[in-house]
């Protein structure tokens, strides 16, 4: 995937559930990024955990004349809004 904003899985694991949670806890830190979601589970042995991380963009999307259209743009935690041109007539 080219698109690092579309990149928002990450795998991690440990032999002990501390050592997971220091592991996220690094990498949380080091990627400024938040978990919105996690699953742990036993494998093998181990603590295994996929989550899902906060998009660096997202899409404010509105509706005009019935549409839903994008409105704005939420980038690296500024926000920016697109000019919506109508005509009449």
């Amino acid at each position: 995937m080219s698109d690092l904003n579309k990149h928002n899985l990450v795998y991690f694991e440990h032999e002990s559930m501390r050592g997971l949670y220091e592991l996220m806890d690094e990498w949380q830190l080091a990627n400024e990024k938040r978990l919105l979601s996690t699953s742990i589970h036993q494998d093998n042995g181990k603590f295994c955990c996929i989550a899902l991380t906060n998009p660096m963009e997202v899409t404010i999307v509105g509706t005009y004349a019935g549409m839903t259209i994008p409105i704005g743009i939420v980038a690296a935690n500024r926000e920016y809004r697109l000019a919506v041109a109508s005509s009449v007539g």
